[in-house]
């Protein structure tokens, strides 16, 4: 189901829907909504379960419901362009791939920040406004501020709705070079933990013995240092912090990553190495042209800080 601005959607819930949060409930049926987006959606009076308004993204469905959910015409878009650093690896009518940079938020919020990578979208590319949601347009996914690496974002609705449709499905593969702190006890494995807001720390993630949203992380060993290492990192689902969180879950926090446990600094044949970041870089993606229906990938190496802190733990010596 398309979820186009300007239109109403009603949904009958089935016997088997009974039970399901509303939020849930509308991923399910709308996959080309994000969370984020119903849950924005519901709260801002766009949602009616039969003749009632309601604001509750928790709202139980019973069998029967009609749900009904109107797509709003996007906002005026009051962000001005602004001229921001990031390398294009492909562009066309209808999508751009891009590296960001580490230290580059991708989207405002609450109004403060005046140079996020939509800022620069906007400045590259004047015709973005209004795609997908007035905050972000054009942005399908996101990488954290202080993560590097490879994007790609919408142009136009088609492409924003069929980009979307494939991050859901997790058809889009997404690798990443991490570098931890410590050894992994195998060559290779993979981390299934769902992932929700820590209960005490606000500001991370973690995996929950109940709730959250299931999170599917693989990993192998590419190199070994003292103390180190490097992890070719591909995740099946996409969720806040995963791989951050998951990494700290299993006692593997990454280099430079305080929030979740990682060291900050290292030290190299008695002198301290400065970690500024997390050491962490979206490698390679890989997807579907959502128009021409090609099959792409791009890679970009590790960059140059994290290529620097990987040489000095070289020169250490590797894991015995």
């Amino acid at each position: 189901m398309d979820a186009t601005s300007g239109t109403r959607h009603s949904i009958t819930a089935a016997t088997e829907d009974s039970g399901k949060r509303l939020d849930r409930f509308l991923a399910e049926k709308i996959p080309t909504l994000s969370r984020s987006r119903i849950k924005r959606l519901i709260e801002g009076s766009h949602v009616t379960i039969g003749p009632r308004e309601e604001t509750s993204p928790g709202a139980k469905i019973r069998s029967g419901d009609t749900v009904a959910v109107t797509i709003p015409e996007p906002a005026p878009l009051s962000l001005s362009p602004s001229p921001v650093e990031f390398t294009v690896l492909h562009e066309d009518r209808h999508i751009i791939v891009l590296e960001k940079p580490a230290g580059l938020t991708v989207h405002p919020g609450a109004g403060r920040e005046e140079k996020t990578l939509v800022h620069g979208l906007l400045h590259h590319c004047s015709d973005l406004s209004g795609i997908g949601d007035v905050m972000r347009p054009g942005i399908v996914h996101r990488l954290d501020k202080d993560t590097s690496g490879i994007m790609v974002v919408a142009k136009d609705d088609e492409s924003h709705s069929g980009l979307v449709r494939q991050f859901a499905s997790g058809l889009v593969e997404k690798t990443y070079l991490a570098l931890v702190s410590g050894h992994m006890k195998t060559t290779a494995g993979e981390i299934r933990g769902a992932i929700g807001r820590h209960p005490v720390h606000r500001k991370r993630m973690a995996v929950l013995p109940a709730g959250g949203r299931d999170a599917w992380t693989e990993w192998r060993v590419h190199e070994e240092f003292a103390g180190a290492s490097l992890l070719v990192v591909r995740i099946r689902t996409g969720r806040t912090h995963q791989i951050r969180a998951h990494m700290s879950f299993i006692g593997r926090p990454l280099l430079g990553d305080p929030l979740y446990g990682g060291p900050t600094r290292v030290d190299i044949r008695g002198r301290p190495v400065s970690i500024s970041r997390q050491m962490l870089h979206a490698h390679r993606l890989c997807i579907v042209h959502p128009v021409t229906g090609e099959r792409m990938a791009w890679e970009t190496p590790m960059p140059w800080d994290m290529e620097t802190v990987t040489a000095r733990l070289r020169e250490k010596g590797r894991s015995p």
